[in-house]
């Protein structure tokens, strides 16, 4: 933000007539020496004073802060860019100026940087003001506070609400009345904000300290010796670091002293035999230090009895009760709000990978209900709508057309592939279901590598339209893709269309007498195999749609599939084979479970997925017939 100001201010200047400014002129020959060697300590009120001299004293401070300021053997500033001089205060060129710049400390450039963004807040340019609640948000000071209070009305509704909530943050740290401290934090209590939160931390930042009696300070708490946090050592470490006790000595130390100062059978006038006692061992050490012999060092018996007259408590680096109790209290709310926000933000989660298993599952679900086939090539079918995607997006740069053109396309590639595998394969291995899945599996294997060669092995990017990146953003905590809310409305769109369509139509209609009793439909004129062809092929183009919408947030490659086989027949099996609703059910279980052990476990994905299929396993073992069972006749074929 410096450079882009001393651009517009050198600019300002320069196209300007030449006119001399009698403050700023002032302050440069009263503290000439200070801004060539300047004090972290002492600039600030000269940096205010050249701040307040308008627009020059601006400038002025831009190209110090940058290093871009010089000072001539005679005491004239120059603003240098590049290889031109300009005086810093009427903005005219100097020519042949040789000045000799001046190099502040970060620190002295942090002051100036604070002045310069409290200017910004009266910028007439409404992203500059932005630029400069931001900045001061993440680093403001108690001038910032001043400035932000002292500054004319925000005209912009959205700033004036993102200024009045950085000038409470700031009141939280820096005003010095206590009440408006506490105002501030009621006034902001109740939300999650990240801001919020790290304001109210230092309040609440507590050291310990050691007494003989209760301190006048801020009490947190007071602690008992001997507690599981805070043993006994960490009672004498304390005691030491505050210069009560002298450093422990340790009994080794003690026996090399001790050892090393006798005289004639006795050690500090005690006797060497009475030396295994450990009070005369302490005894005999202090009658040493008193001599001088060995360095001062606490014993046992100095330690416990410095134990015995002090008090330890834990203390608010806040000094006032009321500030660090109104903080504790949003502190804590802020905690159990946090908590379930995080438990909402979590199940969206699961919810969006749920949509996302349901996709995947729907198709296979259709084909197992209908035709008992373990199509282990349902995952090929995913993998293939992916690839339809790319393609499409390859010859279509619009990238929303695209994914219009892509979704009805890779449901015609898909069913056509489905329909085509289902007359050379499935229909010779009707009711043979280890023969139809050994099949499946070496299409599954050739239509992977007819994949390698026709697209290579590298990753292919499917990429979603503009309006479909980033995420919807409730709060610090909640958030979610964009892509993945598309997902959830389109396994809803795709759930309500199945029901459409097995309720309301006659294919519906005959696909469920076929699932229901084949040969009693093949009696009432319905043929069979043309229905079993027509919901293997839809099934299958529901997964190369499913393969779209995968691919615009996962790595388009010749084994995507690969990564959904398992959850989709997981999703099929737990939830009731044939049944809608139970893939459904078994989608969200699987999803949220998954979600939760992740959550439990982030560090370890795999030891996640072994948890899930140990879950499955001990399910299946309870309810066999998976969550919602079919029922009738077509569950006991």
């Amino acid at each position: 933000m410096i450079r882009p100001l001393i651009v517009l201010a050198l600019t300002l200047l320069l196209a300007a007539p030449a006119a001399a400014n009698p403050a700023l002129e002032a302050v440069i020959a009263d503290n000439l020496d200070q801004i060539e060697k300047p004090s972290r300590r002492s600039v600030e009120p000269l940096v205010g004073r050249i701040a307040a001299t308008g627009p020059e004293g601006l400038a002025l401070l831009s190209a110090w802060a940058d290093r871009s300021l010089g000072v001539t053997d005679d005491g004239r500033l120059l603003i240098v860019a590049g290889d031109r001089a300009s005086d810093a205060v009427t903005g005219q060129p100097v020519p042949g100026a040789d000045p000799k710049m001046l190099r502040p400390n970060s620190g002295v450039r942090g002051v100036i940087e604070s002045v310069l963004v409290a200017s910004e807040i009266s910028n007439p340019d409404p992203v500059r003001r932005a630029a400069a609640l931001a900045s001061i948000a993440r680093d403001g000071t108690a001038e910032h506070l001043a400035a932000l209070r002292s500054a004319a009305p925000e005209a912009d509704p959205a700033l004036a609400l993102q200024r009045d909530r950085v000038a409470s943050l700031l009141t939280i740290r820096f005003d010095p009345d206590p009440a408006v401290r506490v105002a501030a934090i009621d006034d902001l209590a109740g939300g999650v904000g990240l801001d919020f939160r790290a304001a109210l931390n230092p309040l609440l930042v507590t050291t310990r300290i050691a007494a003989p009696a209760e301190p006048d300070a801020n009490i947190a708490r007071e602690l008992t010796v001997g507690d599981d946090d805070f043993p006994r050592e960490a009672a004498i470490a304390l005691l030491t670091s505050q210069g009560i006790l002298q450093p422990r000595l340790t009994p080794a130390d003690q026996r090399n002293a001790l050892a090393a100062n006798i005289v004639n059978g006795s050690v500090g006038g005690v006797p060497v035999a009475d030396l295994s006692d450990p009070a005369a061992r302490d005894r005999a050490y202090e009658a040493l230090e008193a001599s001088g012999a060995v360095p001062p060092a606490a014993t046992d018996g100095e330690a416990d009895a410095a134990i015995a007259a002090n008090r330890f408590f834990e203390t608010y680096a806040e000094p006032n009760a009321a500030v660090t109790d109104a903080a504790r209290a949003a502190q804590t709310g802020a905690q159990v709000r946090l908590a379930a926000m995080t438990g909402i933000d979590l199940g969206l989660d699961a919810l969006s990978l749920a949509s996302i298993y349901f996709l995947a599952a729907i198709g296979l679900a259709v084909t197992f209900g209908v035709m008992r086939v373990i199509n282990m090539a349902h995952g090929e079918f995913i993998m293939m709508g992916a690839y339809t995607g790319y393609a499409v997006q390859t010859l279509i740069a619009d990238r929303t057309l695209s994914l219009v053109v892509a979704l009805p396309l890779a449901f015609v590639v898909t069913f056509g592939a489905g329909v085509l595998l289902y007359r050379l394969v499935i229909r010779h291995l009707a009711h043979r279901p280890l023969e139809t899945l050994l099949a499946t599996f070496g299409v599954s294997i050739a239509l992977q590598q007819l994949a390698k060669n026709i697209f290579g092995t590298q990753a292919r990017p499917l990429t979603a339209p503009a309006w479909l990146e980033g995420s919807i953003i409730v709060n610090d905590v909640i958030s979610i893709s964009s892509i993945r809310v598309a997902i959830f409305v389109l396994a809803l769109l795709f759930l309500g269309l199945f029901l459409f369509i097995m309720k309301r139509t006659r294919l519906g209609l005959e696909v469920r007498a076929v699932t229901q009793n084949p040969g009693m439909a093949a009696s009432m004129g319905i043929n069979p195999d043309r229905i079993a062809m027509m919901t293997f092929g839809l099934g299958s183009g529901i997964a190369g749609i499913a393969g779209v919408a995968i691919g615009l947030f996962a790595q388009v490659t010749s084994e995507l599939g690969q990564q959904y086989i398992v959850q989709s027949f997981m999703t099929v099996v737990v939830g009731g084979v044939g049944n809608i609703w139970g893939t459904l059910a078994g989608a969200t279980l699987i999803g949220g479970l998954s979600k939760v052990i992740e959550a439990l476990n982030p560090a370890n994905t795999l030891a996640a997925q072994t948890f899930m299929i140990l879950f499955i396993i001990i399910f299946i073992q309870f309810r066999p017939r998976g969550i919602i069972p079919q029922r009738g006749r077509a569950a006991e074929a």
